[in-house]
Formats: C-alpha cells, structure tokens, sequence
C-alpha cells in the first residue's frame, strides 16, 4: 500500500505540470478539426503560459503559502533533536562516489547551523531512496558519508535512511525517538514544505518546532522583467508549488497529516 502510494505521487508530479498541461493543449490544437475550437485551445494555452511563467503572480502564491521566517538567535529555546528532511541529491555518480546537490540543501546546511550554535544537541538526518527505480541511493547514509568526507564531526548525527516520502520521514523518525526519555524536536525542511512535514510529524505524535529553510519566496519586487517578463523558471517553481499544496490536501484525506 506504501510503494502503491509512493508511486502515485510520482505520478502527480508529473500530471501537475503546468508545461504538461499546455503541451497537451497544443497537441489537442494541433489535431482539432474544428477552427474555432482550435483557436480557443490555443488562446487558452497562451494564457496559461503566461500566468505560470510570470515571477510576480508565482512569488504572491509562494508567499501566501510559505511559513514566516523564523530567528533562532532571538530565542532561547533549546532542542534534543534538529530532525533535517532529506530530498536534497539530485544524483549520486557511484563511479566518483559523487553526490549532486539540488537547492534544497540549504536544509542540512540550515541543520549544521542550528547544531553548531548549540540549538540542539543532535541531529537526525531522515532519508532514503526516493526514486522510482531506486538507483539514487540511501541519502542519509550518503550524506553522512560526506559529511565524514569533508571532517564534520558526526558523533552527534543520526541517520534514518529508510523513508521515501513525508509519510515515512516522520513513522520512521518517531521509530528512532520512541524509546528515548527526551525527544523536543525542530523541524529543518523547506519552506513551502513545512506545513506537510509538521502535520506528518504531529500525527505521529511529535509536536514539533520547525525552521524554514530554502525559501522561494523574498522581497517583493517592482523590476519590468519581474512583472511582466515570462521567465521559464517560473514554470518550474509552480510545479513544485501544485504538487506540495496537492500533497498537503491528499495527505489529510488519507489521514496521513
């Protein structure tokens, strides 16, 4: 039931597209026999177009959904574990027994911090394999190994590297904490992914603190490119946007958040 809904999810980042969904339009367009309903696929996949590729409207619906900011060193709350979400290796070449790192890594970085300033007195890194084909590779265990690699002290680190998902990241983490006395945990993930994680991680009995880390979403800007301008990196962000809100919503209904 866990690989079936592993997979599901794949699936939807896929269906949640909004470059699928114009592709699909066009080719729609392309095929349609009837003039005028071609030219309405065709006005309706500009519009769409230039709505998920405009840096304005994208950064309005991040921030809307995004968690404040939060500063650590204006509190003096102190934590037992520092838990970090994996989802930050794009690849690992096994050959060069290199990791490829993808934005979200400021999640370990953000981690090291809150470690380092005594915030917390470990940390859990919490991933595993979550490629369909698993060829990526156990990513707790991977980064621990870089971790050693470039001399972290890795006395005060934990690594649960089973978890495919948000799901698994917070049953297998309260796995790892059940038989300890003391277990205040802060959360460390992205922060469009916060309210996913903490949800999960309530529901297993963790009332966590959390610490965004990796935001989409910064200061408001006026620029002419930024207003008006399509930008295909928007397109990309609003598929990491439709998916998370969806994950969010699928995850409640199940009963998983």
């Amino acid at each position: 039931m866990h690989y079936i809904f592993f997979l599901l999810s794949k699936i939807f980042l896929f269906v949640f597209s909004p470059l699928i969904w114009i592709f699909a339009l066009l080719l729609w367009a392309l095929f349609s026999k009837k003039p005028k309903r071609k030219k309405t696929l065709l006005i309706i996949s500009v519009i769409i177009l230039y709505v998920f590729s405009n840096s304005f409207l994208l950064d309005e619906v991040v921030r809307w959904w995004e968690v404040p900011v939060v500063n650590l060193s204006q509190s003096s709350k102190h934590y037992d574990y520092v838990v970090v979400l994996g989802g930050m290796m794009s690849y690992y070449d096994t050959h060069n027994k290199q990791i490829g790192f993808n934005r979200s890594v400021d999640r370990l970085m953000q981690g090291i911090k809150i470690l380092n300033q005594k915030k917390a007195d470990k940390m859990i890194i919490s991933g595993g394999d979550g490629s369909i084909l698993k060829t990526m590779g156990r990513e707790g265990d991977l980064l621990k190994q870089y971790l050693t690699d470039i001399g972290f002290n890795t006395d005060s680190l934990l690594i649960e590297s089973d978890s495919q998902n948000t799901h698994e990241n917070a049953t297998n983490t309260a796995s790892l904490l059940k038989n300890q006395k003391k277990h205040s945990v802060i959360i460390v993930t992205s922060a469009f992914h916060i309210r996913r994680a903490v949800a999960c991680f309530k529901k297993q009995g963790i009332d966590a603190d959390y610490f965004p880390a990796d935001r989409y979403a910064g200061k408001r800007k006026f620029t002419f490119d930024h207003l008006f301008i399509p930008q295909i990196e928007a397109m990309e962000k609003w598929s990491i946007l439709i998916h998370e809100i969806s994950g969010y919503l699928i995850y409640k209904m199940v009963g998983y958040a």
